[in-house]
């Protein structure tokens, strides 16, 4: 009977636990999944051998674009921005700083994507200034506009004539399925149902003139998946998911910059 009543508890438990794990949302520079905690997706980083190789959170688009806070401005310098700003444009052969926000390196298929029409300098997307958090994610500098200067700056001196700067978020919701609510599987003394896993990925590209200053926003279509999975498989589906995802949404997003900001169409390229 202690049995039985040890069983029920642990099943009700393990359902409130997965209850309260269904819905998560992750940056594309932190997507790794969780195997030793919960389902979350939320691992706290331990044991890492080189703290630069750790997740620390996001740039401010603040210090990408050079926007300060709170900044007082007059109409008359909105006026005469307006008349000098120009859309920027991006031409064959032009150099780009591609930084992806809060990892150390950009992700190989938006390199490969962009290497296809311009020469692309990795940089590095990992946050060094502590002073303030936006929304527990991104940092900000005290200075925005000197922050920005000082990467356009930096490209300034590898000779890259643009600096693209991106966002990322993947948002999933774990969806138990009716029919298999019987089929139980037993991993580590949890037991967990056969579930759905519907992932969405949302990106934002930031574009900014090295030489000017002047920049562009966009953000491409975002893009789902789902597919089914059993544990003790769960992490490798997840993965797949996350992989297949961010393949699309580069792809996306680099021909949307082709399209809207550059001249390859005309030439042929």
């Amino acid at each position: 009977m202690i049995m039985k009543h040890w069983t029920l508890y642990s099943l009700i438990l393990a359902c409130a636990v997965f209850a309260g794990c269904t819905d998560s949302a992750r940056s594309i520079s932190h997507s790794g999944y969780d195997q030793e905690g919960s389902y979350c997706g939320r691992r706290a980083w331990s044991g890492a051998s080189d703290l630069d190789f750790q997740y620390r959170g996001e740039l401010s688009e603040y210090d990408v674009l050079g926007i300060g806070r709170g900044e007082i401005t007059s109409e008359a310098e909105i006026r005469r921005t307006l008349e000098t700003a120009k859309p920027v444009k991006l031409r064959p052969g032009n150099s780009i700083l591609l930084i992806q926000s809060g990892a150390l390196f950009p992700d190989g298929p938006m390199v490969t994507a962009l290497s296809k029409h311009f020469t692309v300098v990795p940089f590095s997307g990992v946050p060094t200034v502590r002073r303030n958090r936006v929304e527990g994610v991104q940092t900000e500098s005290a200075d925005p506009e000197s922050y920005s200067k000082s990467l356009r700056l930096t490209a300034a001196r590898g000779g890259t004539d643009l600096v693209l700067c991106y966002w990322g978020m993947l948002e999933s919701e774990n969806e138990r399925l009716p029919t298999k609510t019987v089929s139980w599987v037993p991993i580590v003394h949890w037991i967990v149902p056969d579930e759905k896993h519907h992932m969405r990925i949302q990106l934002k590209v930031a574009l900014v003139d090295v030489r000017t200053g002047n920049w562009s926003v966009f953000s491409p279509k975002p893009f789902t998946d789902a597919r089914l999975s059993t544990a003790p498989g769960r992490g490798a589906v997840d993965q797949k998911q996350v992989e297949r995802l961010k393949q699309l949404a580069y792809e996306a997003a680099v021909a949307e910059l082709l399209q809207s900001h550059g001249e390859l169409a005309m030439t042929g390229h």
